[in-house]
């Protein structure tokens, strides 16, 4: 994680293979995808260039409610959200925000440490399985 709460990791796919990965294997796992976003398709609507770039929004009640019932501003950041992108280089990455900075955003209690280190681990675990074998 940086200094901004991002947790960027590469990916051996181009972005719509990485996207359905996730997707796939946030629903295995018994999420619910709330949308994906095609952001590039929406720039090309309006005639401009916009490299790959697609966003998932993802997550169960039962892991972002404890979070927004310690503090209810963290529902600014639920569901979670993981953007698949490509850069100048063609590299893909796949980009979320680390639990731990959004407990701090919005200063969680102890009591949320169990759900923010659960949905680090949750997250990390899709990360991986979308962007590698």
């Amino acid at each position: 994680m940086n200094e901004n709460g991002l947790v960027t990791l590469a990916s051996r796919f181009p972005v719509g293979k990485t996207t359905d990965r996730l997707v796939n294997a946030a629903t295995a796992a018994g999420l619910r995808i709330f949308a994906r976003i095609d952001h590039a398709a929406g720039a090309a609507e309006v005639g401009m260039p916009l490299r790959p770039t697609e966003l998932v929004i993802f997550g169960h009640p039962k892991g972002g409610t404890p979070l927004m019932v310690d503090q209810q501003t963290a529902g600014i950041d639920l569901p979670v959200k993981a953007l698949v992108w490509q850069d100048e280089g063609g590299a893909v990455w796949l980009t979320y925000n680390d639990a731990t900075w959004i407990a701090a955003r919005h200063g969680l209690d102890e009591a949320s440490e169990p759900a923010v280190a659960a949905m680090n681990l949750g997250l990390a675990r899709l990360a991986q399985s979308a962007g590698r074998d």
